[in-house]
């Protein structure tokens, strides 16, 4: 049984001026856009993306990403806290930022994107799908070294079943590093090799959305709930849960439209 090492938040600091190991995640995962994004455009020329338009790609994605993660954080997993606490809403570099609001605000900056570069919505997010999931491992990694979003009780006898002191005493399940390596990695590999080569126009978003629906929603049955707005359990899932069954079954949806002859 292992010990969480209880990390110092607080990567280096200049002076007044404090870095959080949870922004540095952030900072990998951008710089990990960028670069896989080249790489995906160079092996598939043909797509037409070239570097200067996934430098605007991501600039756009930041802003999606941070201004959807917080407000899904506020909306959908705690907005009783931030209604008592309206001045911690601005304060993201704690941490409590929500992959599905994340995704909604992503989805509305690409379409945005879209709309002003003169590329249509399931371009772009074929093209970026593949490039998420490293940053989402990132994230998670961010998850574990603050500490906090642990796993619920797992039996002592599992090699890895960890003790987050500030919790309890019991063994968990490390489940930010579950997700890390499911929902981050393995889906990255995934949906590498699947947008390799050519396919259906909504093929890749459609892959993206039933591959991080399905590992998200295995993960969170090893993840203490978070209360969201279905409560901590409703009929015995959680809200992320919850959140995640739309995205499956659009996404299944989305990949038997994107299969039809008559699909553009």
């Amino acid at each position: 049984m292992l010990t969480h090492p209880q990390f110092d938040p607080i990567a280096f600091s200049f002076g007044p001026l404090s870095v959080r190991w949870y922004g540095l995640m952030y900072l990998v995962a951008f710089v990990l856009f960028v670069v896989l994004g080249r790489l995906h455009a160079r092996r598939r020329p043909e797509l037409g993306w070239n570097a200067q338009a996934i430098d605007d790609l991501l600039l756009y994605g930041v802003l999606g990403v941070i201004i959807g993660g917080r407000l899904g954080e506020v909306l959908f997993f705690q907005p009783g806290y931030y209604l008592a606490h309206p001045g911690e809403i601005l304060a993201v570099w704690k941490g409590g930022m929500s992959f599905h609001g994340g995704f909604l605000g992503v989805l509305a900056a690409m379409w945005l994107y879209g709309r002003r570069h003169g590329k249509g919505f399931w371009q772009v997010t074929d093209f970026i799908a593949p490039l998420v999931p490293t940053g989402l491992a990132a994230g998670r990694l961010g998850n574990f070294i603050n500490g906090e979003l642990w796993g619920r009780p797992a039996d002592a006898d599992l090699p890895w079943a960890m003790v987050f002191p500030w919790v309890d005493a019991l063994p968990r399940h490390p489940s930010q590093l579950y997700q890390a390596a499911g929902e981050g990695l393995l889906l990255f590999v995934i949906l590498w090799w699947y947008a390799a080569s050519p396919r259906p126009l909504r093929a890749v978003s459609a892959m993206f959305l039933i591959g991080y629906g399905s590992l998200r929603f295995a993960v969170e049955f090893f993840r203490t709930p978070d209360p969201g707005i279905f409560g901590t359990l409703a009929l015995g899932l959680s809200t992320a849960q919850w959140l995640c069954v739309p995205m499956v079954l659009a996404g299944a949806a989305l990949l038997v439209a994107a299969q039809r002859p008559t699909a553009r």
